[in-house]
């Protein structure tokens, strides 16, 4: 094989297992982060005590338990403050955390079951556990229509129908993906330096390449939030939206991160110990300046 061939066949692989990269990472973020129930609870759980999350999920409640509850405006308004409240003293209780995370696990469930099975049709949560707890509050503190308050209904829709068509498909293509574009990545890297004409500059170029690929994926996340955030309704809901966003983009942003730090240190190694590096000059130079020996003398012929 040329020269020639040679190096435009390791700058193709390169290219590609750099392209690979951010993609790669997303899809096994996707496949064994966020599909993995264990791992969603974990990540979910310090949510708990977050005070946005607590804010957003409190006025969820309370909202539903004043539609649920049949009064007339006068009494809404008389009763919306203790109804808030005892949701708000709810959500800083263990049991709140408890329930958040029995609730985050149900749901998680229900999502995967529903994206694994093609037959599954909407994804709903049942907040009676907390609605429930929530009633014995105000039933303690004595509120008249704390017996009128219904725990059997208090069911959100998570995914309807006509959104799980796309996300099932979408999921079954990620989970392929979150294994085979890794190693494809890691394929073509080698292959890359191993058939280049010069083998530290094929170096030099693939942990560049991996830098760009792990800053690109950061911006991505970034992107993704701020596009997330500003789809939500309410500018009450987006603080707790953001924490849950960043909690689950936790992982991969130290990904993309770690991705950068890694593709800079070969790349400054790499050059630092090639043949224009600082090493290099410092050895030419000490050999310019060291003393050239004398020539050794003749004999003279008898």
């Amino acid at each position: 094989m040329s020269r020639r061939l040679r190096t435009a066949l390791s700058a193709t692989l390169i290219a590609l297992s750099c392209l690979l990269v951010p993609f790669g990472a997303l899809a096994a973020w996707v496949s064994y982060g966020l599909a993995d129930t264990g791992r969603y609870v974990t990540t979910m759980a310090p949510l708990a005590t977050d005070p946005a999350v607590r804010n957003a999920v409190a006025d969820t409640v309370g909202d539903g338990i004043l539609r649920e509850v049949e009064v007339g405006p006068p009494q809404r308004r008389t009763v919306a403050p203790f109804v808030h409240d005892a949701v708000h003293s709810f959500t800083q209780t263990r049991a709140f955390r408890t329930v958040w995370d029995a609730g985050n696990r149900a749901t998680h469930d229900a999502v995967m079951d529903a994206l694994r099975d093609d037959d599954a049709r909407s994804v709903t949560v049942d907040l009676a556990p907390v609605t429930l707890q929530v009633k014995r509050q105000l039933a303690d503190d004595h509120m008249p229509l704390a017996s009128r308050i219904p725990v059997e209904h208090t069911v959100v829709a998570l995914l309807e129908d006509e959104d799980l068509a796309p996300l099932r498909k979408g999921y079954h293509v990620l989970v392929l993906a979150g294994f085979w574009l890794p190693v494809a990545a890691v394929v073509f890297a080698v292959t890359g330096i191993a058939v280049a004409a010069r083998r530290r500059r094929a170096v030099l170029a693939t942990a560049l390449g991996t830098a760009l690929g792990g800053a690109f994926l950061a911006l991505a996340v970034a992107i993704g939030r701020s596009l997330t955030l500003a789809d939500l309704p309410e500018d009450l809901r987006r603080p707790a939206g953001g924490a849950v966003y960043d909690a689950l983009t936790a992982t991969l942003r130290t990904v993309s991160w770690l991705l950068v730090a890694l593709g800079l240190t070969v790349a400054l190694v790499a050059w630092f110990t090639g043949p224009h590096g600082p090493l290099a000059r410092r050895r030419r130079a000490s050999a310019a300046l060291a003393p050239t020996p004398p020539p050794a003398p003749t004999r003279a012929r008898a």
